[in-house]
């Protein structure tokens, strides 16, 4: 009797173990060994200490664990495989699975993407947020698309202010006959509508610039601004939070075409997830690194909330430019911006 009775205990731990063993098994599957195996080659220009940068590892990072390893992300940051000039071609040719770039680069590809260099589109960080959760962003993303890039995530890069080395910059006629570092046709535009000349130059050849005086300013974000060192070769700072500067990560759209629902539902969320964490990181960034310009010793102008209209005003043209290049996609995205 006591034989059958180890017997029947050993039969019942035994089936335990086997049903422990399957259990196992099946959250393993679940966990991500049912991912098929796929390498993205994904490309960036930012620095490493960047909250975009930092997001976009977090990024990868979470791909990669969810997945089980079966997703490798190869990951090139700050130009080390393209420069942002030749990201956008190689995208849309398959140089590279994925790639982030601004939104003022696009907008040579895709003219709709300008909108985010239309002086005074956005106000807020959080109108900025509902624009890109709405209607507005759903049209950028049909608008990239349509050349072969799927959007996956907007990346907030912050405020547009203006630094120079000759006197402070109260009202839009103070720049009139100071040169200006320009990023792009729109930006070119604004500066020359507020009477200065714009001066095309790569992002590393601007502390050089205005040390010797090749050109009088720059415009960029305050992060920007902290990590280029701008503080010690201008002297004066205006925020007036003129454009809101926008980075896209994209996925060229055969590629994304081909791989699994699963593989992309995991990216998608990832993404998502990703943008929330930057986009809240972008105002704490944009407030930390305006404290330590001013810690460091630049005289800042901050133009008070009544006198927007007056600049916005003489910004108008950029406007009509925008509408004219983008066609009847721009005019939509102006009257979203504009609440007409």
């Amino acid at each position: 009797m006591k034989k059958l009775l180890r017997i029947t205990f050993l039969l019942f731990m035994a089936g335990i173990i086997l049903a422990a063993c399957s259990n196992d098994k099946q959250e393993t599957e679940a966990s991500g060994k049912e991912y098929e195996p796929a390498t993205i080659r994904l490309a960036y220009n930012l620095p490493a200490d960047h909250h975009i940068s930092q997001g976009v590892e977090e990024f990868v990072k979470k791909i990669e664990e969810k997945s089980d390893g079966q997703i490798d992300m190869q990951v090139f940051a700050n130009g080390q495989l393209l420069t942002d000039k030749d990201m956008n071609q190689s995208l849309l040719t398959g140089g590279v699975e994925m790639g982030m770039n601004s939104s003022t680069i696009w907008a040579s590809t895709v003219p709709a993407m300008g909108i985010f260099d239309v002086p005074y589109a956005f106000e807020t960080y959080e109108e900025a947020g509902e624009a890109l959760n709405g209607e507005l962003g759903n049209v950028l993303r049909s608008e990239m698309e349509d050349v072969g890039v799927k959007v996956l995530m907007f990346a907030d890069y912050g405020f547009g202010q203006f630094a120079n080395n000759k006197h402070p910059l109260e009202s839009p006629e103070d720049f009139k006959g100071l040169k200006i570092r320009s990023v792009g046709a729109l930006p070119s535009e604004f500066i020359q509508a507020y009477g200065a000349s714009p001066v095309f130059m790569g992002g590393g050849e601007v502390y050089m610039g205005l040390q010797r005086k090749t050109v009088d300013g720059a415009t960029s974000g305050t992060t920007a601004m902290v990590q280029r060192n701008y503080d010690e070769v201008t002297d004066y700072l205006t925020v007036n939070n003129y454009v809101y500067f926008e980075f896209i990560l994209g996925v060229n759209k055969d590629f994304w075409d081909e791989l699994p629902e699963k593989t992309q539902n995991l990216i998608e969320e990832t993404a998502n997830e990703t943008e929330e964490w930057i986009r809240h990181q972008t105002k704490l960034e944009d407030e930390r690194t305006l404290q330590e310009l001013k810690d460091r010793g630049m005289e800042v102008y901050e133009v008070p909330e009544e006198d927007i209209p007056l600049w916005k005003e003489a910004s108008m043209p950029v406007w009509e430019s925008f509408k004219n290049e983008a066609g009847d996609v721009g005019e939509e995205l102006l009257d979203m911006v504009d609440g007409e």
